[in-house]
């Protein structure tokens, strides 16, 4: 009886330092920690467009910010720009700084509706004096002169987008003209049948925008009036004159002598 006591004591003691030990494990386990991670969009998430991708130093230039409805703390930086402003909706105002000639890069940060950071960027090349400037547009017609009917070939040459000329001279007054894809616009004009002699103004326009003017000679159907030479009338015997200091006698003056024929 005393000895399976003893054992009952025993194994009472085991367990005890048992879960003693397990406590102690369980003590020394580390707590599990929440890590908070922060995600990055740099493809379809965000975007940034510039108005230009060349300009000169203090040249003003807009941009555009591609992001999520929702967004915040969006900003624009780069070392080619100051003075960068942010309008509202998703767009800005900047100037081009004074820096060496080069592409730089542009940035764009902010923070999405879901929290995640917002990354795109953009490049911006420096150069002075900027983009390269336009040629003048340059008009030319194939004669500076014409009759009703005659055609005229008529060419501008331009970078803008349209081109057309206008004149009293032609058929319809306005001829539009036809670009080659390659800053040539040509067309035909046809001069009006109803044209008076004289000279015409043909008014060159490119871009929305008269750009010169040149002189056409036309010659008409028609001339200016001119009032014709009134014919002489015979003279009436009231108003026959005598000469001063002589009689009207009816015969020739003294000294002439009458014909040999006729004597």
């Amino acid at each position: 009886m005393r000895k399976a006591l003893t054992i009952a004591s025993i194994a009472l003691v085991s367990s005890m330092a048992l879960g003693s030990a397990a406590t102690a494990f369980a003590a020394d386990a580390p707590s599990p920690v929440a890590t908070i991670g922060t995600a990055v969009h740099e493809d379809a998430s965000a975007g940034l467009k510039l108005s230009q991708s060349t300009a000169g130093p203090g040249s003003s230039l807009t941009f555009e910010m591609e992001v999520p409805d929702g967004s915040t703390h969006l900003s624009v930086s780069s070392k080619a720009l100051a003075e960068v402003k942010t309008t509202e909706g998703r767009g800005g105002t900047a100037v081009v700084a004074d820096v060496p000639d080069g592409t730089y890069g542009v940035s764009l940060a902010g923070t999405g509706p879901d929290g995640a950071k917002l990354q795109a960027t953009a490049q911006l090349t420096v150069r002075k004096g900027g983009e390269p400037t336009p040629a003048p547009s340059t008009l030319s017609l194939s004669t500076d002169h014409g009759h009703p009917g005659d055609k005229v070939t008529v060419t501008v040459k331009t970078g803008e987008r349209n081109a057309y000329v206008q004149s009293g001279a032609f058929a319809g007054g306005r001829i539009d003209l036809k670009s080659d894809g390659h800053g040539t616009w040509t067309g035909t004009a046809v001069v009006a049948k109803d044209v008076k002699t004289g000279y015409y103004g043909v008014e060159a326009y490119a871009g929305g925008k008269k750009f010169d003017t040149v002189t056409f000679a036309t010659e008409g159907g028609s001339t200016p009036d001119v009032k014709p030479r009134p014919k002489p009338q015979p003279l009436k015997p009231s108003g026959h004159r005598t000469p001063k200091g002589s009689v009207n006698t009816g015969q020739a003056p003294a000294g002439c002598v009458p014909e040999a024929g006729n004597a």
